[in-house]
């Protein structure tokens, strides 16, 4: 039980250096998670990342820190907020929001289906409501009218140059939606670069955000970029399958 009381400890320490308090049943969900995730990633490959404190900074912590640049609270609301994580992975940062944010509606969309068998996995042992994990591509769940423009807020840690991921993610959000991508900290070309995808998706770049965390050796910022959608999609977006990764706009 020693190590359960000192993974506890570590992560009720390292949310409260950003401002969140959890309970002991969150903290008992994050536990959880990363002991399915280093199991799993055995036999998938989930994670280059596992050792329990860089899992805890560098996974939960930054999946939840975006917090910062939007509320995801929707207590202040009638209603709860519809979020969707493209190209979730290993499930983030989608899962660990859906932990603190209870009220999140949340949709895990990955194209690789032993990736979403654990992403369910891990949803039913958790016990987490309001949680759909769907297996495609973003090009096409884009144009799926279940899909398109119906979430609040996209979210995506996906290793795609942000014009590519834009073209996947904006689809997905309403007009006056945002799309928050988590991005490294020498992503500033990239981000200059991205200027022409945002103007033919209809966004604009709200804001860039850099967030340094700590509790591990090696220092590590988080560059969080927010997009908001200012009107309807053209429905030439997002292109066929292959497309925005080969020939970015």
């Amino acid at each position: 039980m020693s190590h359960i009381n000192t993974y506890h400890d570590f992560i009720k320490e390292q949310f409260i250096n950003i401002g969140i308090k959890l309970n002991d049943d969150q903290i008992n969900k994050f536990i959880t998670y990363y002991e399915m995730l280093i199991e799993k990633n055995k036999v998938v490959n989930l994670t280059a990342i596992t050792d329990f404190k860089e899992v805890v900074v560098k996974h939960f912590v930054d999946s939840v820190l975006a917090y910062k640049v939007k509320n995801f609270n929707s207590k202040l609301s009638f209603k709860s907020l519809k979020i969707i994580d493209v190209g979730t992975g290993a499930g983030f940062p989608g899962i660990p929001l859906k932990i603190v944010f209870d009220n999140l509606n949340l949709t895990l969309l990955d194209s690789l289906n032993k990736r979403v068998v654990f992403l369910q996995e891990v949803v039913d042992k958790l016990n987490l409501q309001n949680v759909e994990c769907v297996h495609g591509r973003a090009e096409d769940f884009g144009c799926n009218k279940d899909y398109r423009e119906k979430y609040d807020i996209c979210v995506s840690r996906a290793v795609s140059n942000l014009s590519t991921l834009s073209e996947y993610c904006v689809p997905f959000i309403k007009n006056n939606g945002i799309f928050i991508s988590y991005k490294t900290a020498n992503a500033v070309e990239e981000i200059e670069n991205a200027g022409n995808a945002l103007r033919l998706l209809n966004c604009n770049l709200k804001s860039i955000q850099d967030f340094e965390l700590s509790g591990i050796e090696d220092k590590y910022i988080r560059k969080y970029v927010v997009i908001t959608k200012k009107g309807s999609l053209s429905n030439k977006y997002p292109r066929k399958a292959g497309l925005p990764s080969k020939n970015p706009l």
